[in-house]
């Protein structure tokens, strides 16, 4: 279904008229229960994302790729991590049943912090942490319409934290949902496999419920509501030792699963005179693992996080306010505070937000985007009483000059200021497109982003107790555990990088779409977790006798015992990648695809004393997405081949944990029948058909096969 999006969104040029066409909104998609077995209309390939205003997708000034609601819905994935895998540039990492980390065209880690995410265009990115947690959607797959991942920096438009890309999450209206499926209901059950490393058979569950209604009143009100749950057992730990030079053993903690309650409510209002006020509203809950720095954190069951959102919208105009609203608390699974109980993470946050943007048309050869918003965050964080609160606002300008039929410049730029950062950060971005017709694009584009610290970056204080096996020294020493201190940074500045990008996009013959992209991004001071002091002999630890630090310093390779670790700016950091993209409509049945993503082994510059590229994580050289879907009559199906390289992590606690994950192929696919005159669709939808035993992160969980029962009801 991927294959289908991207390939209708390149028809859809074949219908501009004239430049300003591109600000035509989407026409409201056929019913999901109607077969279609002719091409989506051109008008419905519309995205947003990528210049804050509608435009088609063969015109945008980015790398932008679409997963449409079909594929969200028939994919056997059962979050938005595994349904990503196959967009080209995307690392994704899920180190547990409930957490995943996403980051474009550079490394993730166990919290990705350059990634920006949107509902609707609501930030859901958590500042106090600098990340996502994506089970915190409040948001039914059903009612999705789309999903826009721009595939590189997006600061210029979007801020903040919009540093490697932009993944929005986009949602049908009530009235588009009454239109067409009023009331839907998804129940979903299945088992995985649980055995690692010859242990014994086991086996998890999982089960999912989703249900959504939708009603429009009349011609002025509409609204829907939605509701959701998941549970899924724990993932299986991996046991023996890391491939790492120092063999250290995999911790033995008591791992856990996750549950995940949602509701979500939406009402909208249609003026007479034009545009709509839309009220929204929603809670979701979450429990399981996420892992960090200091090592796995287990989310407490009543962890939630709720959002009221309202905006006015009318063709471009857009003025909005949202909150969100984040509580909850965790213990730490192995660090350990000076009492000896596990290290407690308990967060109280609360987002603030207003925001106002426009476009408009200048003559008929230029389009101006502009707006800007001010947000307020509060903080109530365990581990960094240093703060409270924190303010950002800013503005941007955006110009699209068309040069007659051929020739598109898009030149822009946002300034922000922050109250943690000493002076205001411009984000400039440059595109040029030449269009040898209107069914294809080569662009040439510059772009400047930049990533915040987080407040845990600036404020976190702690002291966390280490325990480190010294029994091949001294018995005496087998179980040492020894004081780290962990502090924030305050004088952190923010992370830029510079992005440069060659791209080209075209449909070919109306049957296939071919993408190509090389891009060069330099990023400077990246903020990594990094030890800055350790104990010595003559300053050792307590209770250790210096000799033994001696002796442990004088290993191959040595063994350190790291006193204090804070965030760093560390130096320059350059990577570079090639991304290639196939897909075919081989008619209107059948679709296939196939990506090749290259990403080049991150080059160092400039880096600290005792710093080198093993302080950075390195991302999978190659990637390569290959599969089709398929919808005749009562059937549908789907499959996907994903491979990924090998790919080096050193994020979790010191360099006895640092370690390379071994390359995995997952094979993915989905059938599927329609019952009832298509109203009721029963599925078998399978993950890692191979049973390989796969690491995402040298940390994280094993991942071995799934499968999954499902049955939508659609009223």
């Amino acid at each position: 279904m991927i294959a289908r999006l991207v390939f209708m969104s390149m028809l859809c040029a074949l219908g501009v008229a004239s430049p300003l066409v591109a600000q035509e909104p989407p026409q409201t998609p056929p019913p999901d229960n109607q077969e279609q077995e002719q091409p989506l209309s051109f008008e419905e390939q519309v995205v947003v994302t990528a210049s804050r205003t509608e435009q088609r997708l063969v015109n945008a000034p980015a790398a932008v790729t679409l997963v449409p609601t079909t594929t969200i819905q028939n994919s056997p994935a059962t979050n938005i991590g595994e349904l990503l895998r196959t967009v080209p540039g995307i690392n994704v990492s899920q180190g547990s049943a409930r957490d995943f980390n996403i980051t474009t065209r550079g490394a993730t880690s166990t919290l990705a912090t350059s990634q920006l995410a949107l509902v609707d265009g609501r930030s859901v990115y958590l500042d106090f942490f600098g990340m996502v947690m994506w089970d915190l959607v409040p948001t039914s797959p059903h009612e999705i319409r789309q999903i826009e991942v721009i595939r590189g920096p997006a600061s210029a438009v979007w801020g903040a934290n919009a540093m490697t890309g932009v993944v929005n999450v986009i949602t049908r209206s009530p009235r588009e949902l009454a239109a067409q499926a009023p009331t839907t209901l998804t129940i979903g059950a299945g088992a995985f496999d649980r055995s690692v490393q010859g242990a014994r058979n086991d086996r998890g569950s999982l089960f999912y419920v989703n249900g959504s209604h939708a009603e429009a009143v009349n011609e002025r009100w509409a609204f829907k509501l939605s509701a959701g749950y998941l549970t899924q057992d724990p993932l299986p730990r991996p046991v023996g030792a890391m491939a790492n030079a120092f063999r250290t053993p995999y911790p033995a903690y008591s791992n856990t699963g996750t549950s995940q309650p949602k509701f979500d409510a939406r009402v909208d209002y249609d003026i007479a005179g034009g545009g709509t006020v839309s009220v929204s509203g929603g809670v979701a809950g979450t429990e399981g693992i996420i892992h960090s720095g200091v090592g796995p954190f287990d989310i407490a069951s009543d962890s939630r996080m709720g959002y009221f959102s309202t905006r006015y919208q009318n063709g471009p105009r857009r003025v909005a306010f949202f909150t969100n609203l984040l509580d909850g608390n965790a213990s730490n699974l192995l660090a350990r505070g000076p009492t000896g109980q596990p290290l407690p993470l308990a967060f109280d946050t609360k987002t603030f937000d207003v925001e106002a943007a426009d476009s408009r048309a200048i003559g008929t050869r230029q389009v101006l985007t502009f707006g800007g918003n001010y947000r307020h965050n509060t903080f109530d964080i365990s581990v960094a009483p240093g703060g409270d609160d924190r303010n950002e606002g800013g503005g941007y300008i955006q110009d699209e000059i068309f040069f007659g039929d051929h020739f598109r410049w898009v030149v822009g730029g946002r300034v922000d200021k922050f109250s943690s950062i000493d002076d205001a950060v411009f984000s400039p971005r440059t595109t040029f497109m030449v269009k040898p017709d209107a069914a294809q694009t080569f662009r040439v584009s510059f772009n400047r982003a930049f990533r915040a610290p987080s407040f845990i970056n600036n404020h976190f204080n702690t002291t966390v107790l280490n325990e480190v096996n010294l029994g091949a020294i001294s018995p005496a020493f087998a179980r040492y555990v020894f004081p780290v201190r962990a502090v924030g940074n305050p004088d952190l500045k923010q992370e830029e990088m510079t992005a440069y990008e060659v791209g080209y996009t075209g449909a070919i013959r109306n049957r296939a779409i071919v993408t190509a992209a090389f891009y060069y991004n330099i990023t400077d001071d990246g903020i990594y977790f990094t030890p800055v002091a350790a104990y010595t002999p003559l300053s050792p630890p307590p209770g250790l006798p210096g000799a033994i630090v001696g002796v442990l310093g004088a290993l191959r390779p040595p063994v350190v015992l790291p006193s204090r670790f804070t965030y760093l700016n560390l130096g320059t950091i350059k990577d570079k990648g090639v991304e290639l993209g196939v897909d075919v409509a081989v008619n209107a049945y059948l679709n296939v695809f196939t990506n090749y993503s290259y990403q080049a082994k991150p080059v160092a510059e400039d880096l600290p004393p005792g710093t080198t590229i093993n302080d950075v994580n390195w991302p999978p050289k190659n990637r390569v997405n290959a599969g089709f879907d398929f919808s005749y009559r009562r059937v549908l199906g789907n499959m996907t081949v994903n491979y990924t390289d090998e790919a080096y992590w050193q994020d979790v606690l010191d360099a006895r944990y640092a370690g390379t994950t071994e390359a995995y192929t997952l094979v993915n696919a989905g059938f599927g029948v329609r019952w009832a005159g298509t109203r009721i669709v029963t599925s078998i939808k399978a993950t890692n058909l191979t049973n390989e035993e796969v690491m995402q992160h040298v940390f994280g969980d094993v991942l071995r096969r799934q499968v999954v029962g499902e049955v939508r009801f659609t009223f």
